[in-house]
């Protein structure tokens, strides 16, 4: 599976912002999807989770009520909705996708198996 990140720019503090995820090659197979960022200095963290279905999400507090993950299976791609976008924002965001027995969903990077090459995100105030 080939997962390929797009969507990254500069936004203004309070903007909004979509990335993009598509997937390719060996697509089959019910995969949770996930958004992970790294901002320069620190350690990569995760941000969203969405799974098979898209019945399920998870997001981590820092960006709950302000980013939305949601997929199309049809088009083998997923997205995040960043509003309200501030300076803590900025990073590189990467999408991933996993698919661990008896797992819908996860925040955890190790339950991972593909990544895309990541996308730069940068907020100006």
């Amino acid at each position: 599976v080939q997962l390929q990140a797009s969507g990254g720019g500069l936004v203004q503090a309070g903007g909004s912002l979509r990335l993009s995820c598509a997937a390719s090659g060996r697509t089959s197979g019910s995969r949770y999807m996930g958004w992970f960022r790294q901002a320069p200095g620190k350690e990569r963290e995760f941000v969203a989770t969405i799974s098979w279905s898209g019945g399920r999400t998870y997001y981590a507090d820092s960006v709950k009520g302000r980013f939305t993950i949601t997929r199309d299976n049809g088009k083998n791609t997923v997205y995040l909705q960043m509003n309200s976008v501030n300076a803590e924002d900025t990073a590189v965001y990467y999408c991933a996708a996993g698919q661990w027995y008896g797992r819908t969903w996860s925040s955890l990077s190790t339950e991972y198996d593909y990544w895309g090459q990541g996308t730069q995100v940068t907020v100006s105030s």
